[in-house]
């Protein structure tokens, strides 16, 4: 990735991963990137400025007032093309997300006109703290661009999430946004999310435990790369950039809105939770507690990766395969019957990739019976995984060149 010529802000915070901020500044310098560096006064315990200055061959910047004829929070904004902070504490999260401007890095995330990314770092409970999330979301509202810290071992001596990640990965983030990789530009994308709930009367349901996070994390992963994408869900994201929601709430629902809107689908990624029975009848009123048994008579839902698979064409279409035992022969059986390119199989018995958890553990089956295995990584990262398999399937090269033909088309007639 080249940013030759590409005036990149850092700003340094006070967090114990400041120390890792060198070896990003180092990178985006080799690639030819103007890099300048802003040191809160809390970030100077931890390292020293003349180190980044060595580094990027600019002054670091750490006072509001260094010189009187300069307004620094000004002219440092000023052309650049992105504001970077590695790592960024809570408090400078907060301090953006609330407007206050009472230093030099602070001030210039408030006249900073360009791209501006946050690369998250702190102790767990921390991270967690409801007014430290409602401060994410809030940021990512306004457009900024905030990269989730990884799981691990962190220097208060816990575990957890709250780890900066690896500097290469920031600086491929970083990248990403300045140049975007789009390899699923012009390509449809369809994903389904969350779980079905199944009425049994108006105020009682059959249901599962499905959050819906990893159908979204498959739907932003296709979105960063260019495609537009389609949710179905049972569940809606407050903040997921895509370029359409549907809203559903029964497998009869998701089963009718899904071959509503499938044709014009490149690919097709089946993530939801669809309940396989439903009751048979659906009382008009709440059913009271009369009997000390109440005996519910269910029947089949519609199978909607079947009636996908039998319409296929030439789309992709991947589903996903929930067990808690003999995982390779259930989802190898459900690839072969349900006509599928990929089936993403976890066990969900295991505690710690659960439906309501941040992190996932898949086995990805493809027609060879080629099998896939992940760590135990943030679904985000699994999201990554799953998208780059179905770019290696040779069906999707020949959709891309489909594409590729028809955008040629219109340029050459526009």
């Amino acid at each position: 990735m080249k940013l030759k010529d590409k005036k990149i802000l850092i700003g340094v915070t006070g967090g114990i991963a400041a120390y890792k901020a060198c070896d990003l500044v180092s990178q985006l310098v080799k690639t030819g990137a103007d890099v300048r560096v802003i040191m809160t006064e809390s970030a100077q315990k931890f390292i020293a400025p003349i180190t980044f200055s060595a580094l990027t061959g600019n002054p670091t910047s750490i006072d509001m007032f260094e010189t009187k004829e300069s307004i620094p929070h000004i002219e440092l904004v000023q052309n650049a093309h992105m504001l970077a902070v590695v790592p960024a504490t809570a408090n400078i999260i907060g301090k953006f997300a609330n407007g206050i401007a009472d230093d030099l890095l602070s001030s210039l995330l408030l006249a900073a006109a360009c791209p501006i990314f946050f690369a998250p770092a702190m102790n767990i409970n921390m991270y967690q703290n409801a007014a430290v999330q409602n401060n994410i979301t809030w940021l990512k509202k306004m457009g900024v661009f905030i990269m989730e810290p990884d799981v691990g071992y962190l220097a208060c001596g816990t575990s957890g999430k709250g780890r900066l990640p690896d500097p290469a990965k920031i600086f491929e983030e970083i990248c990403n946004i300045l140049e975007p990789k789009r390899p699923l530009s012009g390509c449809s994308v369809m994903v389904t999310a969350g779980g079905t709930r199944e009425p049994i009367d108006p105020v009682r349901y059959i249901g599962n435990r499905s959050s819906g996070k990893m159908g979204y994390a498959l739907a932003e992963a296709a979105k960063r790369l260019g495609a537009n994408v389609t949710v179905i869900s049972t569940v809606e994201k407050p903040v997921c950039d895509v370029d359409r929601y549907i809203g559903v709430e029964t497998a009869q629902e998701m089963y009718e809105e899904v071959l509503n809107n499938y044709v014009e689908q490149d690919i097709i990624i089946m993530a939801a939770a669809v309940a396989d029975y439903m009751p048979s009848n659906i009382q008009e009123s709440k059913i009271k507690k009369t009997l000390d048994e109440l005996i519910i008579k269910l029947k089949r839902t519609p199978d909607i990766l079947s009636a996908l698979g039998l319409n296929k064409g030439d789309r992709i279409l991947v589903g996903f395969a929930a067990e808690t035992e003999e995982l390779e022969k259930f989802a190898m059986d459900k690839l072969v019957k349900k006509n599928a390119d990929l089936i993403i199989a976890n066990d969900v018995s295991n505690p710690r990739i659960g439906f309501s958890s941040e992190n996932n553990q898949v086995v990805i089956f493809d027609r060879t019976g080629c099998a896939t295995r992940s760590d135990l990584l943030p679904k985000t990262e699994i999201a990554n995984i799953i998208i780059n398999k179905i770019m290696d399937l040779d069906l999707f090269k020949k959709i891309k060149e489909q594409r590729i033909k028809e955008q040629k088309g219109v340029d050459n007639h526009g």
